[in-house]
């Protein structure tokens, strides 16, 4: 089956009392169990939940995964992650990475004695130079945000297996319509369901999905005793999303590159990141990697200062000023000033998120109404 169909039918079943065909929604905590000592396939919500379980066997189909985890958010699916590294061990992530995960990283693992570097995940020299033989795990984003780079995830896989490191692939802006970190040797692939799983802005959660069963379980262990788990009505509700997955990110992704074109054009803006265009970096890479798309995401600079891409960012009227991105409707923000506010400035500055950067998700609205809004915005913040 393809995408889309295995979307809609695998991990929904037909309700078998009622021939409903959406999978019923399961709200009990607790579960009647056939005798003491004697369990059944669910016990206690936290440890399992049928409406849960649903939505994973859906995602690690679609990720080509042995199972998935699905957590309360995605920094809750990161943490578990980091759980598994031990004090003196080495972290070792990308440069291009979410503000909420390089804050994790710095603010909570690192206090806890575990080494964390930052290296740039596209440079592969650069990044093996940051292994050291006390690295247990390799995080990378692809494409990366703020920045929309490139990093090649067979080759990353390659590396960090031959250090005896894990491979970790945030590939949330990717989705698995686009990019199966799994199909190119990683181990582990997060998602922040709050985004393109979802889809509609109306649930948090997150998800980890895994090609070996030996993690799987290591993983399962640590979401239960720690019990950062989604919650059944998220669950329905990402499930809901998934069925319309790849309609949507498909759609996103072909206004997103008519903007990215027109704003690489316009004398208004300084530069445009976005991997679909040939003079991005990564865009040959991007071309293999990427099936058929190039994603919804994109940022550019204005010419300008922090106050000129602020202005901008407050001008839009479709695109509306918020953090999280993926969803129906449009979104603006200034990395600077609010996604990756938790940087510190230096690090900011030199992994390249410039003051006058400004970040989009594309949703579904009409590609000119966008552009429309963007010039308007433009003009005013000149």
């Amino acid at each position: 089956m393809q995408f889309r169909t295995r979307a809609i039918h695998v991990g929904n079943p037909r309700d078998p009392a009622t021939g409903a065909v959406v999978a019923p929604l399961h709200l009990a905590s607790t579960f009647v169990q056939p005798g003491a000592g004697e369990w059944g396939e669910f016990d206690y919500s936290r440890s399992g939940n049928p409406t849960r379980k649903a939505l994973e066997t859906t995602l690690a189909l679609l990720e080509s995964g042995v199972g998935s985890l699905a957590f309360s958010s995605g920094m809750a699916a990161i943490h578990c992650v980091t759980m598994l590294i031990r004090p003196g061990d080495r972290i070792v992530a990308g440069a291009d990475i979410y503000g909420g995960t390089y804050r994790l990283l710095h603010k909570l693992v690192r206090p806890g004695a575990v080494d964390v570097a930052l290296a740039p995940s596209t440079d592969l020299a650069g990044l093996e130079k940051a292994i050291d033989a006390r690295t247990r795990l390799i995080w990378i984003e692809s494409p990366g945000n703020p920045l929309l780079s490139i990093t090649d995830i067979a080759a990353c896989a390659e590396l960090a297996h031959r250090h005896g490191a894990l491979l970790g692939v945030d590939s949330t802006f990717a989705t698995p319509v686009l990019t199966r970190p799994l199909e190119l040797g990683a181990d582990i692939v997060m998602h922040s369901a709050t985004k393109y799983l979802g889809g509609h802005s109306d649930l948090l959660g997150g998800v980890l999905v895994v090609g070996n069963r030996d993690l799987y379980d290591r993983l399962y262990f640590i979401q239960n005793a720690t019990g950062a788990v989604m919650g059944p009505l998220e669950s329905f509700l990402c499930s809901r999303g998934v069925k319309t997955l790849e309609l949507r990110v498909r759609e996103q992704c072909r206004s997103a590159a008519m903007l990215a074109e027109r704003l690489a054009s316009d004398s208004r803006v300084r530069r445009v990141y976005y991997p679909g265009l040939p003079d991005h970096p990564g865009h040959e890479i991007a071309s293999r990697q990427m099936e058929g798309a190039f994603g919804a995401m994109l940022s550019f600079e204005v010419e300008g200062d922090f106050a000129a891409a602020k202005k901008v960012a407050e001008s839009t009227r479709l695109f509306q000023l918020a953090v999280s991105l993926g969803a129906v409707e449009s979104l603006i923000e200034q990395p600077a000033s609010m996604s990756h506010a938790s940087y510190d400035r230096a690090d900011r500055l030199t992994h390249g998120i410039s003051d006058g950067m400004i970040r989009l998700s594309v949703g579904l609205e009409a590609a000119e109404d966008l552009w429309d809004d963007l010039d308007r915005a433009l003009h005013h913040g000149r």
